[in-house]
């Protein structure tokens, strides 16, 4: 049943509103004034509200300004009733915020009409206040579920490595969720593994397509392949991870494997960033920067895809860098984007300031003007010696 206010400080018409919609089955309330109607209307918040124009307290114009003020009373379908026929006066009614003007003497069957359609308007409102509480709802609940999914996802990234080789690592999605992931551990104790990938895309999905690569490889799960053999993985995760079966997913990987005995790393690429060799001594200035990659496509996007491994021996100490290319396809303040050369020589001059990897944060903020990055960004170290 409606809720239907009247405020009219003539108990004559007072009287003959109030049946009129009482007999329509509408609970009906009264006020006599407009202090006691704006009062009675925050107590009972009315769907719909006749009131008069003129009275002897406050004018109806000021009782519908005081309403459509309050957001709690805004969706009160207000109805000004006016003996006033001039068009000047109903667009100063309107302009106050009325939705409708009904001018005395008042027609009985017009003014069901005008209570029938403002109930309707009133009630439409209504239903779509409680929809976009209720998306909000959903939308909340969504994003607390992406939160909680979020921190299973750095629950699954590996703890630094400490010894003779340290890690540290920056993991950055551009939303809650990202399609990059990385990992390491020790295959023997003579040969520690580490890749980081980048699944195209954003999101829930590309997340899903990471943490799936990532429980592969952790459990060694491809058949027929050889852990210590870059190359090898590569043509493995490529075999089952065909973009036409992944909605069209295709990721990116840099994948080594590290002989701490012979001091080498092997590794191969497939459509990766290059990861980056610093060695050498800074204090000297002979610091020497190698980019490692090999050629190939990324895995998932052409099914004959052919991988090879390369080698190099390390100097020690020497800092492996590898990471994602979200950290440098940013876009400089002055509309220019950032070069990988840009970034490489960012991560030397790191390198020789023994500050952790979040110190370049605000060096990469300062030159794109914003403090997030629009693609996901993660960036491994490895410290060896």
């Amino acid at each position: 049943m409606f809720k239907i206010l009247i405020v009219d400080d003539d108990p004559v018409i007072q009287l003959v509103l109030r049946k009129t919609l009482q007999e329509q089955g509408y609970e009906v309330l009264t006020a006599s004034g407009g202090e006691q109607g704006i009062a009675q209307a925050r107590q009972s918040s009315p769907a719909l509200m006749i009131c008069d124009w003129l009275m002897s307290e406050i004018d109806g114009i000021e009782v519908c300004r005081q309403i459509k003020a309050e957001p709690a009373l805004a969706g009160i379908f207000f109805i000004l009733l006016t003996s006033r026929s001039a068009v000047e006066d109903r667009v100063m009614g309107l302009d106050a915020g009325a939705d409708d003007i009904l001018t005395k003497p008042i027609e009985v069957g017009e003014l069901l009409a005008r209570v029938r359609s403002g109930l309707r308007l009133y009630q439409s409102v209504q239903q779509l206040q409680n929809l976009a509480q209720d998306l909000q709802l959903q939308k909340q609940r969504l994003e607390a579920e992406l939160i909680e999914a979020g921190n299973y996802i750095r629950s699954l990234l590996p703890a630094p490595l400490t010894g003779r080789i340290r890690s540290e690592a920056l993991f950055i999605p551009s939303k809650q969720l990202g399609g990059d992931c990385f990992d390491y551990y020790w295959l023997d104790p003579d040969y520690l593994m580490v890749y980081l990938l980048d699944v195209s895309g954003h999101g829930l999905g590309a997340a899903l397509l990471s943490v799936s690569i990532q429980n592969l490889i952790r459990s060694q799960s491809l058949p027929d392949i050889n852990f210590y053999r870059p190359e090898d993985v590569l043509r493995g995760l490529n075999e089952i991870f065909q973009m036409s079966d992944q909605q069209p997913r295709y990721f990116s990987l840099w994948y080594g494997i590290y002989n701490q005995a012979q001091r080498r790393l092997t590794y191969a690429s497939a459509g990766h960033p290059p990861a980056v060799l610093v060695s050498g001594d800074c204090n000297s200035g002979a610091l020497q920067v190698q980019q490692l990659k090999t050629r190939s496509a990324p895995i998932g996007m052409l099914s004959d895809s052919k991988y090879s491994s390369a080698f190099c021996d390390l100097n020690l100490p020497s800092r492996l860098l590898i990471f994602s290319d979200g950290g440098y396809e940013i876009k400089q303040r002055n509309g220019e984007f950032w070069s990988l050369e840009q970034f490489i020589d960012l991560l030397s001059q790191h390198v020789c300031s023994s500050q952790p990897l979040t110190a370049i944060l605000p060096k990469i903020y300062a030159i794109s003007g914003a403090d997030t990055f629009e693609d996901d960004f993660s960036l491994l170290e490895l410290r060896m010696g």
